[in-house]
This record gives C-alpha cells, structure tokens and sequence, in this order.
C-alpha cells in the first residue's frame, strides 16, 4: 500500500511541473536561447526594466536583472558575472546606457550567446568610456552634477528633458527623484575585453536620445557591425518603448540560437 501512495505522491509531483520549469528544459533540449540579463545604465537601477521584463517572460524567456553598484566597472562586471554564473543555458545579454560598457567587458563569459546594445555605449578593448564621447556633439539638456565625493546625479530641473522627455510626468519624476548615483571615475576605466568582436550585437537606438550625439550612438553600433533598430524614444527608451526594445532581444536571441547549431 505504502509502494503505491509513493508512487502516486511521485507521478503527481511530476505532472505539477511548473510551465517555466518544463519551457527551459525543453529549451536546453532544442538548443533555443531563452535566457535573458539585463544590466541597467547610470544613474537609474534594474527596476526600470520592468516592462521589458513583462515583455520578455510572457513570451516564455527566462529574465534577469543586475542590480549594478554603479562603484567601479570592475565591481559592475562582477555583479553581472554573478548573474551569468547562475544561467542554466545560453543567454541573451542586454545593457543600456553605460549598461554597454559593461556588457561589452562582462560579455566573454562563456554562457553569452549575443549582445543587445539598447542607447548604450560600446568600446573597445583598451579603450575607456569617456573616448567614445570625442569627436561628438556635446548634449545641452544632458546635464550631470558631481558632488566632492565623485559620484554625479542628473540634474533634478533638466532630468525629464535629458533623459525621459517621452515618459510621462510620474515616471520621470520616480526616475528622477530614484537616482543611483555613478562613481563618475568609471568612464576612465580602461577596458581589458571587447565581447562584441566575438559575439553577435544588436543595438536599438532611440533616436531623440538626447544623452548621447545621435552620431555617436550610429557610430559604435556600426564599429561593433550591430544589426540596429531605431525607434522613436527618448534616453528612457527601455522604459518608454518596451516591445520594441523586448522584440529586438528575442530577434537576438532566436539568431544566436541558429548560430549555434
């Protein structure tokens, strides 16, 4: 009697398999990539991925977000790699912002199969950050103030002009008034890899983004050879345009699957 209850109990709890469960071992199965991290940029934190997240799992993909100290790009490596290390197949890896620096760093961890480089920046090996910005135009609206400990917040009276001018009036305002301050030295960290020379990219760029030169921002995504998506959006644009930023990331990951068969 007991043999037969314990082997009820075990056929019920195999068919009470979480759908989520069952999707990422099939998907570990087919070779599809249906594990996506997300790292934010300055001056903002994961919680501005949240529509893209909502996106992204009710098409079935497995997400997760870095939550970037914003101290140093060796400590935002870390944090992204910690996230990396706990994937359980291949993934899709995705920053925004200065959020590209440290995809672009992070991304020779052996589990990325793709990088998505949403209005972020993309150096290369041996390069800092604060290069890319030379030769540009300098953006007016996008106004940084740096305390004597050097960390910079956005300026609070231009905050929805430079960075969220397409959000509504709340959520520039969260935005704004939830600032994660960056350690402003990390633009002059000099970078030791350069993930896109040897993975696949893909960029959106918003194209009223007024934190970086459009010029700029079409620039690195040509160098790093990105197949681009432009959309109309302001620097929020992972905020803002969601599906289309959530589209671009499944594009990304549905090519690096057939890449990798």
């Amino acid at each position: 009697m007991f043999k037969l209850i314990h082997t009820l109990l075990a056929a019920t709890m195999a068919t009470s398999l979480s759908a989520s469960a069952y999707a990422a071992h099939a998907a570990r199965d087919s070779g599809q990539v249906k594990n996506v991290v997300l790292v934010h940029g300055a001056f903002a934190d994961g919680a501005g991925w949240r529509r893209v997240y909502d996106e992204l799992t009710v098409r079935g993909y497995r997400v997760f977000i870095v939550q970037n100290p914003l101290t140093s790009l060796a400590d935002d490596v870390k944090a992204t790699k910690r996230v990396l290390d706990r994937q359980d197949g291949p993934v899709i890896l995705v920053g925004h912002s200065w959020g590209g620096t440290v995809i672009t760093e992070a991304g020779v961890h052996d589990k990325v199969a793709g990088l998505v480089y949403v209005s972020a920046l993309a150096p290369d090996a041996g390069e800092t950050t604060a290069q890319q910005y030379e030769g540009f135009a300098p953006t007016p609206e996008f106004v940084i103030e740096t305390g004597n400990d050097g960390y910079g917040f956005i300026k609070p009276a231009s905050f929805k002009a430079g960075f969220a001018h397409d959000a509504s009036d709340d959520d520039a305002a969260f935005l704004r008034d939830s600032q994660v301050p960056i350690n402003m030295s990390v633009f002059g960290a000099v970078l030791t890899n350069a993930a896109w020379r040897a993975k696949p990219s893909w960029a959106v760029i918003a194209t009223e983004d007024r934190a970086f030169d459009q010029a700029m921002l079409i620039h690195m995504a040509e160098r790093i050879n990105a197949r681009i998506t432009y959309v109309s959006a302001s620097h929020a644009v992972f905020m803002t345009q969601p599906k289309v930023v959530a589209d671009t990331i499944e594009r990304a990951a549905k090519d690096a699957a057939r890449r990798e068969k």
